[in-house]
């Protein structure tokens, strides 16, 4: 898996001299253990002493120099007694990466009235001085290692700080211009770099068609074999060989850029000076590219580009967002909604028991062949947006659920919104667009936390 999907987790678990030090190893081996059984790779500092635990604050330069040089991307460090603030809060501090502050639950005092551990009076210490140290954490309440509200706080965390990995190493594809009359897609790149650290990687179009065109004479076999695949996938396929041969070029020549250029998502100018230089639409190919968790948006979107991201890292890249526009209510459900587009789902999302196409654009009036046409499944969905103008950047997010709703064209599911007119009237008011991206995962949990470690976004919830 690649290093921008995988994360490390620095364990560094505390105690302080005044507390029992054999309880607080015993917990320690209880807590790594349940982290790893987790499938959490974690970077640990069993190096440092007999116990592999953090006590002394002498300790911190070199805890921290060690998780720096081992790259962690967050950090772990749990109460396994009292605990030493002052210890961990610089540690936290000098790492600067997402820090997850947890205890667990003490036992019931000894007999003779003596408590061994006390690690909730740490816990209230140690927030208080990392507040004073101006470090962002996320917290789960003091409770038991095996209780349900430990594991899903965790994985809440560690899909936060997959999503803050993601976030502050990304780099934006845009193929061209925005389209002529999109006002909507105007972003101040300046301010995406200088706020957030997001690199805009601008290409022509006219570079990539003729990387197209590169491939369509040098990797025949490559292109043959592809438009195989591609028919073999679909129920009904519009298009002639010759289209399809542009369309697995196309898709072959984006990917080869973004991975040359270390491109996290793409903002596509996707219409019309496409297809006059192609004579073919991008929507299936970047389904396409969306399922290899490459998102791509349409009409040259950066920040729905930057949206996508976002939502996948926090779904813990298990599963592809899909782009689409916020289009028309359902006809009958007052709270239902159409989420469409002219065919960049990935098909992976299809609703079984559907059929699957490649048709010609049916809006355009090229009506070049490549668009996808087929509903998604439904279930459980979270849509969200970032955005900004005005100089202030807020995230939306929502939870919706799918619904049964009218057959139309391109690829789309209607959901239901517990109050759909909310979420009208925040996209309207802004800073947003009709775009989001929705994905089949609960992500309002991790996105609260993520958001704690990003200075100058705001979360808005619907």
């Amino acid at each position: 898996m690649s290093s921008r999907f995988s994360l490390k987790l620095g364990f560094a678990p505390t105690r302080r001299n005044l507390f029992s030090a054999s309880e607080a190893l015993r917990y320690k081996e209880i807590i790594h253990s349940t982290v790893k059984e987790m499938g959490i790779n974690t970077v640990d500092i069993n190096w440092l002493n007999d116990e592999g635990l953090l006590y002394d604050a002498g300790d911190v330069d070199k805890v921290a120099s060690y998780f720096i040089s081992e790259k962690v991307d967050a950090i772990f460090s749990p109460h396994c007694n009292f605990g030493s603030e002052d210890a961990v809060a610089r540690l936290a501090k000098k790492v600067g990466k997402p820090f997850l502050l947890w205890g667990p639950r003490d036992d019931t005092p000894e007999p003779d009235g003596n408590r061994l551990r006390d690690s909730q009076c740490g816990l209230f210490a140690t927030g208080k001085v990392l507040r004073r140290y101006g470090v962002p954490f996320t917290y789960i309440e003091n409770c038991r290692v095996s209780d349900a509200v430990f594991s899903s706080g965790l994985k809440n965390f560690i899909a936060a700080a997959g999503a803050v990995k993601a976030f502050k190493n990304l780099r934006i594809g845009q193929i061209d211009t925005r389209p002529q009359g999109f006002l909507t897609m105007i972003v101040d790149e300046g301010a995406l770099l200088e706020r957030f650290g997001i690199e805009i990687v601008p290409v022509n179009l006219q570079d990539i068609v003729d990387a197209m065109n590169n491939i369509l004479e040098k990797r025949a076999d490559f292109i043959s074999s592809e438009v195989k695949r591609i028919r073999a996938r679909l129920d009904n396929v519009d298009a002639g060989d010759d289209k399809l041969q542009k369309i697995a070029a196309l898709k072959l020549a984006i990917k080869e850029w973004a991975q040359r250029e270390d491109i996290s998502a793409i903002a596509f100018q996707c219409w019309n000076a496409l297809q006059g230089l192609t004579g073919v639409v991008p929507c299936f190919l970047n389904s396409e590219l969306t399922e290899d968790f490459l998102p791509v948006t349409c009409e040259t979107d950066i920040h729905g580009a930057v949206t996508s991201v976002i939502a996948q890292a926090l779904a813990g890249w298990t599963t592809p967002v899909f782009f689409a526009d916020v289009t028309v209510r359902h006809p009958e459900n007052d709270n239902g909604e159409l989420l469409w587009h002219c065919g960049p789902f990935p098909l992976s999302l299809r609703r079984p028991g559907t059929s699957a196409a490649i048709s010609p654009h049916y809006i355009l009036d090229s009506a070049c062949p490549g668009v996808g046409e087929w509903e998604i499944k439904g279930g459980d969905i979270s849509v969200c947006r970032f955005d900004g103008d005005n100089d202030t950047y807020k995230i939306l997010c929502a939870r919706c659920k799918g619904i049964d709703g009218p057959k139309t064209k391109g690829t789309y599911v209607w959901v239901e919104f517990d109050d759909l007119p909310a979420f009208e009237e925040k996209i309207v008011r802004g800073p947003y667009i009709h775009h989001i991206a929705g994905i089949h995962a609960d992500i309002i949990p991790a996105l609260t936390e993520f958001v704690r470690y990003i200075p100058g976004l705001e979360l808005d919830l619907s």
